[in-house]
């Protein structure tokens, strides 16, 4: 298993003897920016769990307009359709910061979550915690201004990077978020000014987190609760 293991809340979470099992299957990949980790519909070879990249969750529509329900990074697992038992997914999951993960074949995943143990009450709580961002995301975008959806949408990013700026374009956040360029554009242009951000050439650095989360709506808190809750007691300390 690499090294840098531990970087990932889930995996550093496991006991010594799912560790050693695991070992030999673990794959370090780079998550290139943009890349499609899966399509909706399609058959999931791997399970990928994020190490320094951030990968999206979306919802695309027929006519091609998508929107973010939830968004996982070292703290989580992408492909959780392989040990529900659903083996596919209506929704699509996309890089949204480039990094690196590690991966894990299906087989091997299915495998040690029939095993019980601590491995299958990890992925259930996370799995529980995903569905409690996807049901906030929800929530969010039909009852909040897009400003207080922006914040919110910084504030997950940051918790699952170990740095405090984001490689990310409005036009990339808007589709994110499923709102016209020009309301993000007007957003980042607020935060700016107020001097809780600074954006430069897709950059953008947060130069006042305590701000961030005053002008966030309470979705963000409620999510960050409800993770720290469900995981914390297992999270590598």
């Amino acid at each position: 298993m690499p090294s840098n293991r531990m970087e990932n809340h889930l995996l550093g979470a496991l006991s010594e003897a799912e560790c050693e099992r695991l070992r030999p299957h673990l794959e370090a990949v780079d998550m290139p920016l943009g890349e499609v980790v899966y399509e909706s519909g399609g058959s999931l070879d791997y399970v990928y769990f994020p190490v320094t990249s951030i990968v999206s969750l979306l919802y695309v529509l027929e006519n091609g307009s998508s929107a973010e329900i939830a968004v996982v990074g070292n703290d989580g697992v992408v492909g959780i359709s392989i040990f529900m038992g659903g083996e596919s997914t209506p929704s699509r999951a996309v890089v949204q910061s480039a990094g690196r993960a590690l991966r894990l074949a299906a087989p091997v995943m299915k495998a040690e979550f029939t095993r019980g143990g601590s491995m299958q009450h990890l992925m259930l709580r996370y799995t529980q915690a995903l569905i409690t961002q996807m049901a906030q995301t929800a929530v969010c975008n039909r009852h909040h201004s897009v400003d207080q959806q922006l914040c919110r949408w910084l504030l997950l990013s940051l918790d699952r990077l170990s740095t405090p700026q984001l490689s990310m374009t409005q036009e990339l956040i808007a589709n994110m978020l499923g709102v016209r360029r020009e309301g993000v554009t007007e957003a980042a242009g607020k935060l700016q000014k107020a001097g809780v951000i600074s954006y430069r050439r897709g950059q953008i650095k947060v130069l006042d987190r305590a701000r961030l989360e005053g002008m966030s709506c309470e979705c963000y808190e409620v999510v960050r609760r409800e993770t720290m809750r469900l995981l914390a007691p297992t999270a590598p300390g």
